[in-house]
Formats: C-alpha cells, sequence, structure tokens
C-alpha cells in the first residue's frame, strides 16, 4: 500500500508519542499561564482565550500576535520550563522508522528547540532528515495552506509520493487534497481505510509495521 512512497511525513506531539505521558498537559499548562499573565485572567477565562485563539488563528501564539503583538521567542521561552523526562526510548518506533525507504520529516507547529528535546527521548534523533517547526513556517500553522506550502518547499516533496501522520484530522485535509496519503493518528482506534489514501490508525509502528 505505501510501496510508492519515498517521503514519510510526522507530527510530533501525541502522534510520535502517546497523549498518556502528559506532555501536551504540561504545554497546556504553561500555556495558560503565559495568558494568564498577559491578560490578568484567572483559569476559567485563560482555557476560554486558548479555545477561541486556536480556533480563530490556528495557535495561540498566532492569535496573540495578530492581536497583541506578542513577541514569538518571548513566548515560547515556556518550552525550556518543560520536563521532557515524561517521555523515554521507543524501540519499536525507533526500529520501524530506521527501516524506512527515504527521507523522515517531523512537521510541527511547536519549536524546533521542542522537537529535538522530544526526538531525543524517543532514540529517533539520527532518524529524522529535517525538522519543518513554527518559526520555518514563518508562524503560519498547520493546517493553513501557507504553511504546508512552505514545508513541501523546503525539502522538495511531491505530494503523491508522502504519508503525513497527524493526530489532528484538520491537519491531514489540504495535504490529502494536495495527493498526500495522510494517516490519521487516534490512540485506540482500529487500523482502517477510511477513503482513497486515507488511513486512521492507533499509532504509528503498528500502523507501518503493517503496511511497509
Amino acid at each position: 500500500m505505501l510501496a510508492d512512497i519515498d517521503t514519510w511525513v510526522l507530527d510530533l506531539d501525541n502522534t510520535l508519542y502517546p497523549p498518556d505521558t502528559g506532555l501536551a498537559d504540561q504545554m497546556n499548562v504553561r500555556i495558560r499561564a503565559y495568558l494568564a499573565e498577559l491578560f490578568d485572567a484567572d483559569e476559567a477565562e485563560t482555557r476560554r482565550l486558548q479555545t477561541e485563539l486556536v480556533a480563530e488563528h490556528g495557535t495561540t501564539l498566532r492569535g496573540l500576535m495578530n492581536t497583541r503583538s506578542v513577541d514569538p521567542h518571548d513566548y515560547l521561552a515556556w518550552e525550556h520550563t518543560i520536563d521532557y523526562s515524561v517521555i523515554g526510548p521507543d524501540p519499536a518506533l525507533t526500529g520501524v522508522l530506521g527501516e524506512l525507504p527515504g527521507r523522515r520529516y517531523v512537521y510541527t507547529n511547536g519549536s524546533a528547540y521542542h522537537a529535538e528535546q522530544v526526538l531525543a527521548r524517543l532514540g529517533l534523533g539520527e532518524h529524522i532528515d529535517g525538522v519543518f517547526d513554527i518559526l520555518a513556517g514563518e508562524l503560519v500553522p498547520k493546517p493553513y495552506a501557507g504553511s504546508l506550502d512552505a514545508f513541501l518547499a523546503r525539502f522538495g516533496i511531491d505530494p503523491a509520493r508522502a504519508v503525513m501522520f497527524d493526530d489532528l484530522e484538520v491537519n491531514l485535509a489540504l495535504p490529502h487534497e494536495r495527493g498526500m496519503t495522510t494517516v490519521w493518528v487516534t490512540p485506540g482506534a482500529a487500523s482502517e481505510q477510511l477513503a482513497e489514501r486515507r488511513w486512521r490508525a492507533a499509532d504509528v509502528p503498528g500502523f507501518l509495521r503493517v503496511n511497509i
């Protein structure tokens, strides 16, 4: 099924590692702490603000830049306070990614620093050919076309020969329209084909072991 694929595009958070690590929860706590200080808001208000900013702008950061001219580097400083030790080596993931033919890229709405920390903890550093982060996309996030176009151009990717894994279905709609095979990573889900070149799977290594 993946015989024509020569480029493997991997989301990072809640895709290369499962949600139950709690890492994404740490990130949300720090984002809301930033919002609480910026807006002098309580917990309920920061949750509302975060939801609203993501819905209208794609990410909290882009929303704050558009509405409050926030410095992205100041905002992203909270990443340096995350406890990355909640993630450990994943031999199954490392093994299967190491056997893939072609190129392997991480495409994330996080920063390169964050990606480097996660990849190092997972033991994947040597198996990834490049990272495209939110700064490489000039702060335009997935699922917007500007982000995807910049990513494809940066690495010279032919969408028809690429597969993209992401835990958010919305991030896969445009790549699929451009001709990419997509895999929606949903923990606990049975592996199934949703449509032509569209799949859902519980995790990345399990899907790849069956399909390569």
